[in-house]
């Protein structure tokens, strides 16, 4: 068991080696044919990787399940709270949800307290004075 904790870095590093290889590869392979840019070398392309993990996705020891897993963490959180809700009350959201869906928000209802945004376009009062 020993061994395999010392394995784990090395094959995170293996990892991360070979996906900025076939960023590299890509990126010169494609990018300087199509766009005319120039090719990228190793390091700038595992700079590059870095930051679209950020962006886009966190480094994780998931790897790039994140999405699914935060979708799967949602869905287990509505799972327990619908294991929670009686009948009548599973009932009430589902009917809930019917009307959303076919439109009827209570955002778009009459009670809900929605004041007309200002016309842009009207001439504003002039603070020139000061």
């Amino acid at each position: 068991m020993r061994r395999l904790r010392y394995l784990k870095p090395l094959v995170f590093l293996v990892i991360i080696t070979l996906f900025s290889v076939v960023v590299m590869l890509l990126w010169n392979g494609i990018m300087p044919n199509i766009f005319g840019l120039t090719t990228i070398s190793f390091w700038q392309a595992l700079g590059f990787f870095v930051l679209c993990r950020l962006l886009f996705g966190r480094i994780s020891p998931g790897g790039f399940r994140t999405h699914e897993v935060q979708k799967h963490r949602k869905m287990n959180k509505m799972r327990k709270k619908w294991r929670k809700m009686t009948p009548e009350q599973r009932k009430e959201f589902i009917h809930k949800r019917e009307q959303w869906r076919k439109g009827n928000h209570p955002f778009f209802s009459e009670d809900f307290p929605f004041e007309e945004p200002e016309d842009f376009t009207s001439e504003k009062p002039d603070n020139d004075d000061k």
